[in-house]
């Protein structure tokens, strides 16, 4: 059992503060907006609907408990008192994460660990140079009560040992920790997601396909078998020499990285920015936000019970 400070109350500070709590740690939460710490208990109790409603967690984790293992104060000096980790989850923002880690630098013992949720941000040389070998990346994924892939990405100087502690605090959540050998933005899964969306915001800018085909391609063809194979395994099933030649043949060169798209554009413009203003690539209709996001959650939950039933193929 850790004492963790968790800084940001937001979509993903409020979720690993939670996962935490049901890992049995106690945990402290903090943010800068008084109004998002107000929220957390109210985000927290939602989740813990969705999650006992699925089966996915014991009865015996009320509200009222897991309440009680996550403190909440708007002291930063106060939250961080004590705590083994610290996990940063503020804006993705160069000059306020320098600010904040030079601030845990001088309120932080020289033992505690500092970590953080970055996505895409190289935040070793945001980080002061003492605190170079305690610091590390631990990078959840929304919702981090769900999904259960966690980056642990040390610095060049990190020691091994943060590592360690790191990943198998992930392991004893009952998560699944992928430990890269060095930093690189969007780690795995994102840099994935990203080549998707390349060729995804190509094929909709060229008005090859409509954004629910697109969806029907993925859901229907790559996500049937991924959950199952992932993408390596699938290729070992496909035949690894029918894949070389495929590869020295290839009629077809994939997008590269795109820095706009005119789909995209268009959207955004006309404010169809998302199921948080009811409408997007869909229209979800006049369903409420949090309704939305608990219907995504209920059916996140029952696939990943079914994938735990199906498992892993034996060589994997």
């Amino acid at each position: 059992m850790s004492e963790i400070a968790v800084i940001g109350g937001g979509l993903m500070g409020h979720g690993i503060a939670l996962v935490l709590a049901l890992g049995g740690h106690h945990v402290r939460i903090t943010d800068s907006r008084p109004e998002t710490l107000d929220a957390v208990p109210g985000l927290i109790a939602s989740a813990l609907d969705t999650l006992r409603e699925a089966g996915a967690i014991e009865p015996a984790w009320t509200d009222e408990r897991v309440n009680g293992a996550i403190r909440r104060s708007l002291d930063l000096t106060e939250t961080v008192a004590g705590a083994d980790l610290v996990i940063e989850a503020i804006t993705e923002n160069p000059d306020a994460k320098r600010a904040f880690f030079a601030e845990l630098d001088r309120i932080c013992p020289d033992s505690t660990i500092l970590a953080s949720n970055t996505s895409y941000l190289d935040v070793f040389p945001l980080i002061p140079a003492r605190r170079q070998a305690r610091a590390v990346v631990a990078h959840w994924y929304t919702p981090p009560y769900i999904v259960d892939l966690v980056d642990v990405v040390p610095g060049p100087e990190t020691d091994p040992t943060v590592v360690a502690f790191v990943r198998d605090l992930v392991v004893g959540l009952g998560q699944v920790p992928i430990v890269l050998k060095r930093f690189i933005p969007g780690y795995v899964a994102n840099r994935i997601q990203s080549a998707i969306g390349a060729e995804v915001y190509a094929l909709l800018d060229e008005g090859i396909a409509s954004p629910r085909e697109i969806d029907d391609a993925i859901i229907h063809g790559l996500a049937l078998r991924i959950p199952i194979l992932g993408h390596l395994a699938k290729a070992d099933f496909t035949g690894l020499e029918l894949l070389r030649h495929a590869l020295t043949n290839a009629s077809y060169e994939p997008p590269k990285a795109r820095t706009q798209s005119d789909a995209l554009d268009v959207l955004c413009q006309e404010g169809r920015t998302g199921v948080m203003s009811g409408r997007g690539f869909f229209d979800w209709g006049d369903r409420p936000p949090a309704e939305l996001f608990r219907d995504r959650d209920r059916r996140l939950l029952a696939l990943k019970k079914a994938m735990k039933e199906v498992g892993r193929m034996e060589g994997q």
